[in-house]
């Protein structure tokens, strides 16, 4: 099923980023985007999302310094357009992958496409490690790891729930009983001519 190959992949990413632990580390993607392009928008896609939980996590510094977290803030930004530009080539592999399928006269469109069910599936693999470690600190207390594993066992029922929701999906288009449309994002803030503000510095 494609979602065990992506939640592997997930929890790869993080256990090798996790060895260095530093948003500063470079990136090497263990996969080849020629003999598995699929593999490796996944391990990139979550790697981007790795790098970026730990900027939040160092942004909410209360004594961070203020030339610090505006440039933080910007690599932030920057991380985002990098996340939103993945998700629309994992998107753009899967219109290739089914173009050739017959849509059927009843088929629906579903809600979100098959790339942003995948970011959440991602985001989740973050938040069931960070969770675990919760429930296995030494300096917490009994009730914060009780607390913890209650919310880590609801994380872990998701996880199951929304891989099978994208391989019912991915299955669905396969059949010709859903379609699926790619809406870029079309963000405005970082384009200097649809931005009001960035307009007026030119």
């Amino acid at each position: 099923m494609f979602s065990d190959k992506a939640n592997s992949i997930f929890q790869d990413v993080i256990k090798t980023y996790k060895i260095l632990n530093s948003v500063d580390q470079s990136f090497t993607n263990t996969y080849d985007k020629d003999e598995d392009l699929i593999g490796h928008l996944l391990y990139r896609k979550c790697w981007i999302d790795t790098v970026q939980w730990a900027y939040e996590d160092i942004i909410r510094d209360p004594n961070i310094n203020p030339d610090a977290a505006l440039k933080l803030k910007r690599m932030i930004d920057a991380s985002n357009q990098d996340r939103t530009d993945t998700v629309e080539f994992i998107d753009s592999y899967f219109l290739e992958k089914y173009k050739s399928v017959s849509i059927k006269a009843d088929a629906k469109i579903n809600s979100e496409s098959p790339a942003w069910a995948i970011d959440r599936m991602s985001i989740l693999a973050l938040k069931i490690y960070h969770m675990h470690l919760e429930t296995v600190r030494e300096d917490a207390s009994g009730d914060h790891k009780a607390a913890c594993q209650k919310k880590l066992e609801v994380l872990l029922d998701q996880r199951v729930d929304l891989s099978t929701a994208i391989d019912d999906l991915l299955e669905a288009i396969s059949q010709g009983e859903k379609y699926m449309k790619v809406y870029k994002q079309m963000k405005m803030y970082n384009d200097d001519e649809l931005n009001p503000v960035l307009r007026g510095q030119k």
